[in-house]
């Protein structure tokens, strides 16, 4: 196959795009400070407020300070309000984009280039990793920030105060910082990588038990994969026991060197030893200084703990992503808006009539990893309002043709629609000119209008029933409860031919050029098959071109306009 180049698969900076745009942090970051710097200053003058009241002064020296008080007081909450304010509600938008991206990228990977992982290790990552990636910017960046800057605020005042007390906290703040990073960096070492492995054993064995829950009670296994899960939760904890243990010791670090601080400023600045020496109600507003600057200094052991999780979480993401597309698989071209315009630049110059809408010469494709093609040297013509009926034995390569025809796998030789090879348009152009009926087509767990509205979402229910009723499903919708029945999960609750017509109604609603039916009987008895596929054949517009893959020829009373059928393969 002809080597691509991927270029949606560049290195993608998971953490960047976690970050929202710069002015939204200085926002948080602003109020943050604030936030912090008034609780640093309300202890500060509540310890100078209550030693300068015991000297008895007149109560108007005392104003300004007990105003003050109640300012910051007041101040502090109203601050850390607006902070949280500011800073979730940017960074769950950031979160929403940053998923939006993720998918993006993912769609080519699936299922080709994602055969190594396991299906937990995918979730995982999905799900667990991007939501992790939010701390970024409110327990990583924010923290970091906000922390650094009311610190050296504080310290600075301390300094005006008294050089020796600042010198004393600047000395506890750097030991204190470079032991919590010590631990930190530690246990990383032992619980990171367990605590991802076993996430991934966890998330397997839940989808294992829900899945197969039918055949594990059938041969009595399931109190046996139940203790199985069981073990694996204890290990969990255990781990995440681990990480609640670092946290603590963290917090009783910070506390510890506040009180060392504290007691090492009381001895310094004693007056016996005449090295500094301050009034009364400033000796107690430096004494309780320590206790304010790291109580804010918390944060940043705890930012530093996220922020290894945060970098963990990026870098499996960003595995996961970089992954690299295989050669079969299309890259994911085009945007929604252009496709739009070209659609509507081709309605307004219509069909050229000396070419065939779709046309096939010479045509090969195999699967990724497949050691040889699974279909070869196909030739055809499709025109508007005509049906090409496409039959072959199992393995004939009919399935692979219809995910040709959608560019969900890359060909060789010549494929056109209306005269222009399908590998110089964009995949989203292709797509909403070619729609795929699958054989076995996915329904989401929700109800019919849900089911229906993805195809059109700004579709009004009268025409969503008018396409139920094209494909001969309005009477029993209406029986059921109409567009708010559920189909359960996978379709649990419909019948295999009402699956494909359900599928039909949705390419109905985009209103394709070519629609592709890809073994709509499947699954449906032989008696019933030919009277749906006369219903399903008959739903479609006249003017649309139809392929259908079957089995078996059309039934009495359907004709196909051309017939192609395929063989294996080196048969």
């Amino acid at each position: 196959m002809t080597k691509q180049t991927h270029s949606a698969q560049d290195h993608f900076d998971a953490k960047a795009l976690a970050m929202p745009a710069p002015k939204a942090l200085f926002t948080g970051v602003f109020w943050g400070v604030l936030s912090d710097a008034s609780m640093v200053a309300l202890l500060i003058l509540s310890m100078w407020l209550i030693m300068r009241s015991g000297e008895q002064p007149p109560i108007l020296h005392l104003t300004f300070a007990i105003v003050g008080v109640r300012a910051l007081a007041i101040g502090r909450a109203v601050f850390r309000y607006l902070e949280r304010l500011a800073t979730h509600d940017r960074a769950l938008k950031q979160l929403a984009s940053l998923r939006s991206n993720v998918l993006k990228r993912l769609i080519p990977l699936v299922p080709g280039a994602m055969k190594q992982r396991t299906t937990g290790d995918v979730h995982a990552s999905l799900i667990d990793d991007i939501d992790q990636l939010q701390d970024q910017p409110l327990r990583v960046w924010q923290p970091l920030v906000v922390s650094g800057i009311t610190v050296a605020l504080g310290v600075g005042l301390v300094a005006i105060m008294s050089p020796l007390a600042a010198l004393v906290n600047t000395v506890f703040i750097v030991l204190a910082l470079l032991t919590a990073r010590w631990l930190i960096v530690r246990s990383r070492k032992v619980s990171s990588s367990e605590l991802t492995e076993i996430r991934s054993r966890l998330i397997d064995a839940l989808i294992e038990r829900f899945e197969a829950a039918q055949v594990l009670h059938h041969f009595g296994a399931t109190s046996k994969h139940d203790e199985r899960i069981s073990r694996i939760s204890r290990e969990y904890v255990s781990v995440q026991q681990k990480e609640a243990g670092l946290t603590g010791m963290t917090a009783g670090l910070m506390s510890g060197a506040a009180g060392l601080s504290t007691l090492v400023t009381l001895w310094l600045m004693r007056p016996e030893a005449g090295l500094d020496v301050v009034s009364a109600p400033v000796l107690a507003a430096l004494v309780i200084v320590p206790a304010a600057l790291f109580e804010v200094l918390t944060q940043i052991p705890q930012a530093m703990q996220a922020r290894q999780l945060v970098d963990e979480s990026a870098a499996r993401v960003e595995s996961l992503l970089g992954e690299r597309v295989p050669d079969e698989i299309p890259e994911t071209t085009g945007s929604e808006s252009e496709t739009r315009e070209r659609l509507a630049e081709a309605r307004e110059a219509g069909p050229d009539s000396t070419v065939a809408l779709l046309a096939a010469h010479d045509l090969s494709a195999r699967y990724p990893g497949a050691t040889r093609n699974t279909l070869e040297d196909v030739d055809f013509e499709l025109n508007a309002g005509e049906t090409l009926l496409i039959t072959g034995e199992s393995g004939a390569g009919k399935s692979t043709l219809a995910k040709v025809l959608v560019r969900f796998l890359e060909y060789e030789g010549s494929l056109t629609l209306g005269g222009t090879q399908l590998k110089h348009l964009t995949t989203h152009e292709v797509r909403s000119r070619i729609g795929l009926s699958e054989q076995s087509p996915h329904l989401f767990d929700s109800d019919l209008r849900q089911n229906l509205k993805f195809a059109q979402p700004d579709a009004p229910d009268e025409v969503l029933l008018e396409a139920l009723d094209r494909v001969g499903l309005r009477d029993w919708a209406e029986s059921r409860g109409g567009l708010d029945m559920h189909v359960g999960e996978h379709g649990a609750l419909v019948s295999g031919g009402q699956a494909s017509r359900i599928a039909l109604a949705r390419v109905l609603l985009t209103d394709f050029e070519i629609v592709v039916l890809d073994e709509p009987t499947a699954g449906v008895d032989t008696e019933n098959a030919d009277a749906m596929l006369r219903d399903l054949l008959g739903a479609v517009p006249s003017d649309r071109a139809v392929v259908v893959i079957s089995h078996t020829d059309l039934p009495e009373g359907v004709n196909a306009t051309r017939h192609l059928r395929l063989s294996s393969v080196g048969a």
